[in-house]
C-alpha cells in the first residue's frame, strides 16, 4: 500500500500571545506539546508524519520574541525574528556582520521571510534515514543505516560520531558561537543564560536531541556582547547548489587584529559533528601569528586531527582543512582544493 503523505495528523492548535501564555502551556502539555516557531522544520516532519504531537504551540503571536534590541552590551535578538529581518537590520550588519553574512546564506529569500533566527539554530538533523522515519539511533533504534558498509553518507560526520552519524544543519550557529553570544532559554526552573556553544549538544549527551530544548523549554532570545562588534569577519558555506540547500560544511571566524599580527580569534564550523563545533586550539596556535596564508595552513592540519571519514565523505576532510586556512588567512581560494 502506498504511503500517504502531506496529510498532517489532527493536533490541538494553541497561539499563545505573551511569554507568559506560552509557559503555561508548555507546562500544562509536556511531552504532548510541539512548539512551532517559522515551521521550515516542524512543517516536514508533520507533513510526513513522523511526529505526531497531540498539542501545537504556534509562537508568531508573541510580539515580545520579535525584533533586535540594543542593549547596553551589545545587541538581542528574539527568537522568532526572522532571518531576513536579522540579514537586513542596520546595526547587525554594519557591527555583526558575520551574522548576517550567515544568515543571508541560508535556504531561498521564501524560507528567510518565513524562517525565524530561533528556529535555525534549533533545527533538526536532515540526516534522510531519521528523517524518514527509519528506527536508526537517534529515533530510539538500536543502528545507524548511515554509518552501514551500504549506508549513503556523503553528508555526515568526520568527528565526534558516537553511534549517530547526523550533522547539525544550521548556518548561523557557528557565526553565533565565533561572536561569543549568548542563548537566552526559559525552563520550568527559570530563566537560564549560556553561551551559544553549550546550547548544542552531541550523542554523547543525548543522542535523540541535537540542543539543550526538552519538554517545557523555550529560545526566547539571542544576546550578542559588543566585544566582537567591529571585528574582522569571515564566513564561507559550501553546498551543493547555490540556492536553498544545507550547508556540506561552513566555517566562521572573528579575529581582533593588530596590524598584520592576530591578537585575539574566534572559530567554528558545522556540518562536521552532530553540533557545530568551537575549535579552541585552532584558536590557541593563531594567536599572536600573522593573519597570512602559512599561519592557516598550519591552522587548517590542526583542524582535522581525529576527523574520521565515512564511506562517501572523505571530500570533507581536506574541505574542512581548506576552510579554516582561508577563514584565518582571510582568503577565498578553490572550495574543493585537495
Amino acid at each position: 500500500m502506498a504511503v500517504i503523505r502531506d496529510v498532517m495528523p489532527a493536533f490541538q492548535l494553541y497561539s499563545p500571545t505573551s511569554v507568559v501564555d506560552a509557559e503555561k502551556l508548555l507546562q500544562q502539555h509536556g511531552e504532548e506539546a510541539w512548539v512551532l516557531a517559522g515551521g521550515m522544520d516542524s512543517f516536514d516532519w508533520l507533513k510526513d508524519r513522523i511526529k505526531k504531537p497531540k498539542v501545537v504551540i504556534e509562537l508568531s503571536g508573541i510580539g515580545e520574541l520579535k525584533g533586535i534590541r540594543t542593549t547596553a552590551d551589545g545587541v538581542e535578538i528574539g527568537a522568532m525574528t526572522t532571518l531576513t529581518d536579522v540579514v537586513q537590520h542596520p546595526i547587525i550588519r554594519q557591527k555583526y556582520g558575520l551574522l548576517s553574512q550567515a544568515a543571508e546564506l541560508v535556504a531561498s529569500p521564501q524560507i528567510r521571510n518565513q524562517g525565524t533566527i530561533g528556529g535555525n539554530v534549533s533545527q533538526d538533523t536532515r540526516c534522510w534515514y531519521y528523517r524518514a522515519g527509519w528506527p536508526c539511533y537517534r529515533a530510539g533504534g538500536n543502528i545507524c543505516y548511515a554509518d552501514t558498509p551500504v549506508g549513503r553518507n556523503r553528508e555526515h560526520a568526520i568527528l565526534h560520531a558516537e553511534r549517530c552519524v547526523a550533522v547539525n544543519p544550521s548556518d548561523t550557529a557557528p557565526a553565533f558561537i565565533a561572536l561569543d553570544a549568548k542563548f537566552v532559554v526559559l525552563t520550568p526552573k527559570g530563566q537560564q543564560v549560556m553561551d551559544a556553544e553549550n546550547y548544542f549538544i552531541g550523542p554523547d549527551i543525548d543522542i535523540t536531541r541535537m540542543n539543550i530544548l526538552r519538554s517545557g523549554y523555550l529560545l526566547t532570545s539571542i544576546r550578542i556582547p559588543s566585544t566582537w562588534a567591529n571585528a574582522q569577519f569571515y564566513f564561507e558555506k559550501v553546498r551543493d547548489r547555490n540556492v536553498w540547500d544545507f550547508p556540506l560544511m561552513n566555517v566562521a571566524s572573528a579575529a581582533k587584529l593588530s596590524g598584520a599580527t592576530i591578537q585575539d580569534i574566534r572559530i567554528a564550523v558545522n556540518a562536521v559533528a552532530a553540533r557545530p563545533l568551537r575549535l579552541k586550539a585552532v584558536e590557541d596556535s593563531v594567536r599572536g601569528k600573522l593573519r597570512d596564508a602559512a599561519t592557516g595552513e598550519a591552522a587548517g592540519r590542526l583542524a582535522i586531527q581525529g576527523a574520521v571519514p565515512l564511506q562517501f565523505n572523505a571530500y570533507k576532510i581536506p574541505l574542512m582543512r581548506n576552510l579554516v586556512k582561508r577563514s584565518i588567512s582571510g582568503v577565498q581560494e578553490a572550495a574543493w582544493a585537495s
